[in-house]
């Protein structure tokens, strides 16, 4: 048997072991409170301090999210953040209603939620669309691409029965955290 093929195969396997028993997550924990007791930024890190578990879930603010919350708009774990669907929830009268506007103010809220976690929209790594009728496709991706100047992020684009609270689009993410 050819040793570099076991030699990988063993390193997969540590690493499978590693990553399930959470030693990044705890590595990662220690570099956390070692900053904060330093006196780094020890208010911005005790707001977003993970629990346990390595994992940050925050509300719309960027406060950390209650026990009572049942979906978490922004959740951060292992250098990666997610974003949950964003919708444009608009009070107008449904006729006002165009896909431009809807599509310019979910990426809004999506920009917004990926700052929270510590990225920017250059970090998002990939997007789901959700519209609501396949034909405002190029509605919104002529607003889309506004917010992409440097390149966009893999994209996966549906068209779905109906949406959840009054939206013509739903947008929701994945990014990286940003390197400072």
């Amino acid at each position: 048997m050819n040793s570099s093929v076991t030699r990988r195969t063993f390193a997969t396997g540590v690493g499978a072991v590693l990553s399930t028993l959470g030693i990044a997550s705890s590595v990662l924990m220690k570099r956390v409170s070692a900053q904060t007791s330093s006196g780094h930024n020890s208010a911005d890190q005790n707001s977003m301090a993970p629990d346990a578990s390595g994992i940050r879930k925050m509300n719309a603010e960027g406060k950390p999210g209650g026990e009572k919350d049942v979906i978490m708009p922004v959740i951060v774990h292992n250098g990666l953040i997610y974003v949950s669907g964003q919708g444009a929830h608009d009070t107008r009268d449904a006729k006002q209603w165009t896909i431009e506007s809807h599509a310019a103010m979910v990426m809004d809220k999506v920009k917004k939620m990926v700052e929270i976690g510590g990225g920017t929209t250059d970090t998002i790594l990939q997007l789901n669309v959700y519209l609501t009728k396949i034909e405002h496709w190029d509605g919104m991706h002529k607003v889309f691409s506004t917010y992409f100047p440097h390149g966009g992020p893999a994209r996966t684009t549906v068209a779905v029965a109906a949406l959840p609270g009054d939206s013509l689009v739903e947008i929701n993410c994945t990014a990286a955290v940003a390197r400072k």
